[in-house]
């Protein structure tokens, strides 16, 4: 029997943390920009759930401008670029674009 309460709080503890905004190689969160997540790794969660409303920010998000040139969309600075497809993006600080989900 005390295998099986182990088993059950190993996955357990392994489900909650995949259903986490930020993590496994996002590293966790590092902040919020309005309701999106900025991760550790400088990228934007695709979490559905609101930053703001979970650690008690503002219910309102920051107005965000769209840009058509890449220059000045860093992550966490609540301005987008938009892609050629129509995708909004952030561009993280290592120069990867991190999509923002629709």
């Amino acid at each position: 029997m005390p295998i099986v309460l182990l088993l059950l709080c190993v996955t357990g503890g392994s489900a909650w943390a995949g259903n986490t905004p930020c993590s496994g190689k996002k590293g966790g969160i590092d902040r919020c920009d309005g309701d999106l997540f900025l991760c550790n790794d400088g990228s934007i969660s695709g979490s559905k759930k609101s930053c703001s409303a979970m650690y008690g920010g503002t219910s309102q998000a920051r107005p965000q401008m769209l840009l058509q040139s890449a220059d000045g969309c860093a992550c966490g600075t609540g301005t987008f670029c938009t892609g050629p497809r129509g995708g909004v993006y952030c561009l993280t600080p290592s120069g990867n674009k991190s999509y923002k989900r629709k």
